[in-house]
């Protein structure tokens, strides 16, 4: 890969650049022009830390722990900070004051709004009611929105991997002789996370990607595994793209026959003589069911597992041993790449799932019946719309949303629209549009919401910005458990994914093209020149930037402590120099971007 404009990160040792790249005079003022930088950012900071004191609280406990820890790890003792929200304008405890609409659902449905997302919903209908429905019905039919623009950004990039079929990539980046070149190999996946950052920033289609991260998650796998990589475009484009707004049992089978589920689970292996039920247990814990309607190991005679009209209340261990039979001999065409039946690794006598009892002759459709059991089940529905309404309105979402969604996914099982279905109940639900504060932005979505807030100059080929964001904890497709990234406020508010979004904040404050040198100057954020030349005060300065970050004035606990830093022991309504404004502005943006009310969602 051309490197010619790989970033230099800040505060990198001098050392480490290359040799004679500046004057020795340059290098020293750029030097201390880096410490002038800290010493503004560690006051910040400070204000910072005393603003915190009235919403952050510090308590012990492995609720916070870093979501980096894998399943089974220890959890050591830690203190974690703890998001306090400020008191609704109603006086509701507890809670942050409900911002307007269109801050819930642009943020909601997409990753945070863009400079003029806020004005363009408000024009959308003369009451809230008919905006909400007016973007919500726009955002469920994305054919309809011009995407043009975000398109042609995502071509001026030359990505080689985002249009090939699962055919081309399988004989391109694993039985070519340049897939020898494990960088090539892995070009399939690499330009999926980069294009998905893209997107993110730059599309109008803003539901898609949010959802598209959802159902990532959902059905999970390790991106950079040496047999996943090379095809994970199929598996981002056509599997989770293709299905996302559509049929869950569809979905729910192109899933168990892409590459990536098939080998990350370890079904490519599974045969009648040799039975691996790795994918089948996932199958039913993760993907179909839930956990939620796990019996145990149960004799299937056990009466508490039926209900009242003789159906399986949900599944034990034996239908996990069953449906691992059932999957034998589902493969990938070492050839090809593609799908096919093995019929001399299937397991060829019958099998009991479910209760149901599937004959030896079926071959193929024996596993098609398994995932018809499962995305039939009334349980299944609850599992999955619980997850949803998790994503889309709060950490714990009420029942009564929960079972109505479950009611509308379980009647519609068959219709090819039912997934969009089940979201629009969800976004035009009162719990979506009266919730807010019971979720915070996980590392994904507050990148993007610091990207799409400052307009921010992001180039996806430079690798900077993936150093700093991979430190928060969520780099896409690299959860290696089977579960996906954690999904509450409790997983990402300890004290390390805290302080790491920081570091984030300031290195992206901070970045450069080409570290220090003549185009120092040339900040991927761009902050001069934007705000009014009357806007002078620090009270007017922090408000004007409040509200183009955030959608919203700051609450009065957070704005003060910024506005005092921006003063800078001056008045807070009087008009400061444009040398103190030029000094201190970039600084008191991070304090926003840093402050709780940032993190809300």
């Amino acid at each position: 890969m051309d490197t010619t404009n790989t970033l230099v990160p800040i505060g990198q040792s001098d050392n480490a650049q290359e040799p004679g790249r500046l004057p020795v005079q340059a290098a020293e003022r750029a030097r201390q022009e880096r410490r002038q930088s800290r010493r503004l950012l560690l006051q910040g900071v400070g204000v910072l830390a005393a603003s915190a004191a009235a919403t952050v609280a510090l308590s012990p406990g492995r609720a916070g722990a870093s979501p980096q820890r894998q399943a089974g790890d220890a959890v050591p003792a830690m203190r974690t900070i703890r998001f306090r929200p400020q008191a609704r304008s109603d006086a509701a405890a507890g809670k942050p004051a409900l911002p307007s609409l269109a801050v819930i659902a642009l943020n909601r449905m997409g990753f945070g709004p863009r400079p003029g997302d806020i004005d363009a919903f408000k024009a959308l209908g003369s009451t809230d009611s008919e905006r909400l429905t007016a973007y919500v019905d726009q955002q469920l039919d994305p054919a309809s929105i011009d995407d043009s623009a975000c398109d042609a950004i995502i071509a001026s990039y030359n990505f080689q991997t985002l249009d090939k079929s699962q055919a081309q990539l399988w004989a391109d980046h694993i039985k070519s002789d340049e897939a020898k070149d494990w960088r090539y190999r892995r070009l399939p996946v690499w330009e999926t996370e980069r294009v998905a950052f893209v997107r993110l920033l730059h599309s109008k289609r803003q539901l898609v990607e949010v959802l598209a991260d959802f159902w990532h998650n959902h059905f999970n796998v390790y991106g950079w595994d040496s047999w996943i990589q090379s095809t994970f475009v199929h598996y981002d484009r056509d599997v989770i793209r293709g299905n996302l707004l559509g049929n869950f049992r569809k979905m729910l089978g192109d899933v168990a026959r892409s590459p990536a589920m098939l080998y990350y689970l370890d079904n490519q292996s599974n045969s009648g003589g040799n039975p691996n039920e790795n994918y089948a247990r996932e199958l039913f814990e993760l993907h179909g069911l839930g956990a939620e309607n796990y019996f145990g190991v149960r004799k299937t005679t056990d009466p508490e597992i039926v209900d009242e009209n003789g159906d399986r209340k949900g599944y034990i261990d034996s239908d996990v041993y069953g449906a691992t039979t059932c999957f034998t001999g589902w493969r990938i065409d070492g050839d090809t790449g593609l799908f096919h039946f093995d019929a001399a690794s299937h397991f060829p006598y019958t099998k009991v799932v479910m209760g149901q009892i599937i004959e030896d002759f079926l071959g193929e459709d024996d596993g098609n019946i398994v995932l018809d059991l499962l995305a039939n089940h009334p349980g299944t529905a609850r599992y999955i719309c619980r997850k949803l309404c998790r994503r889309l309105v709060s950490d714990n979402p009420p029942e009564s949303l929960v079972q109505a969604t479950a009611d509308l996914f379980h009647a519609n099982r068959e219709a090819p629209d039912q997934l969009a279905q089940v979201v629009r109940m969800i976004l035009l639900s009162e719990e979506f549009h009266t919730t807010w504060g019971d979720k915070i932005r996980r590392p994904f979505e507050f990148a993007g919401a610091l990207l799409r807030a400052t307009q921010c100059n992001y180039d996806p080929t430079l690798d900077n910005f993936f150093w700093w964001y991979g430190a928060m904890g969520q780099s896409l497709f690299s959860w290696h458990p089977p579960n996906g990234y954690p999904d509450t406020a409790a997983d990402w508010s300890s004290t390390m994914p805290i302080l790491q979004r920081w570091r984030f904040v300031n290195d992206i404050l901070e970045w450069k093209i080409g570290g220090d040198g003549e185009d120092k100057n040339d900040k991927r954020i761009v902050v001069d020149g934007v705000m009014p030349e009357d806007v002078a005060t620090p009270e007017a300065i922090v408000d004007f930037w409040s509200r183009r970050l955030l959608g919203y004035l700051l609450p009065t606990a957070e704005r003060t402590e910024i506005v005092e830093f921006m003063a800078f022991g001056r008045g807070t309504d009087s008009d400061l120099p444009p040398d103190q404004i030029a000094e201190r502005l970039r600084y008191m943006i991070a304090l926003i971007l840093m402050s709780p009310s940032f993190q809300w969602r």
